[in-house]
């Protein structure tokens, strides 16, 4: 049997998907402030670049530059879901949880992609800023607040108006826009 491997490159950028076990829940931006924390503990005990992110309700995108010496990424999300899930159990959230006791709240894996370069960089971003539009949360960019977006238009590199109002055009980014 093929064993699923796992890129281990040393200081890549790293393009994720990270989701919650109940793809109904809206616990990621209900609760968007513990896992900002989390992210931050994360990064101060295993550093790491976060170049671009957006959280849904019941899932993440982001994109994630490691030191040069450094692959261990399974590791970091470990610690951020860690971080994050023993915030929600602190606030008397109620977890399910797996009949060997393991909390359900995050799907185990993840799935995660290697940049390959710039132009590759680009897509993914963009791909991440989109995805609200995409999955019908909102119908511009601009309009979704948890969206790493908001920093790349203080920083001058997109407007505000980037992608325009899905509403004004019958075009689509390569993908079905959920309505």
């Amino acid at each position: 049997m093929v064993r699923y491997r796992r890129d281990r490159l040393a200081g890549p950028t790293y393009f994720f998907t990270v989701t919650l076990a109940d793809r109904r829940s809206t616990a990621l931006v209900d609760h968007v402030a513990d896992l900002r924390a989390a992210i931050l503990t994360a990064r101060r005990e295993r550093p790491f670049s976060l170049d671009a992110v957006v959280v849904l309700p019941d899932h993440l995108h982001a994109v994630l530059t490691l030191p040069p010496d450094d692959a261990d990424f399974p590791g970091r999300w470990r610690r951020i879901k860690g971080h994050f899930s023993s915030a929600l159990i602190a606030k008397g959230v109620p977890l399910r949880r797996h009949s060997n006791g393991d909390l359900a709240l995050w799907q185990r894996r993840f799935w995660e992609h290697s940049i390959r370069d710039e132009d590759d960089l680009a897509r993914h971003v963009d791909y991440i800023h989109f995805n609200p539009v995409k999955h019908g949360l909102t119908s511009r960019v601009v309009d979704w607040p948890y969206s790493s977006f908001h920093r790349f238009v203080r920083d001058g590199i997109l407007p505000a108006d980037w992608a325009g109002d899905v509403r004004d055009t019958s075009g689509d980014f390569g993908e079905p826009i959920n309505r």
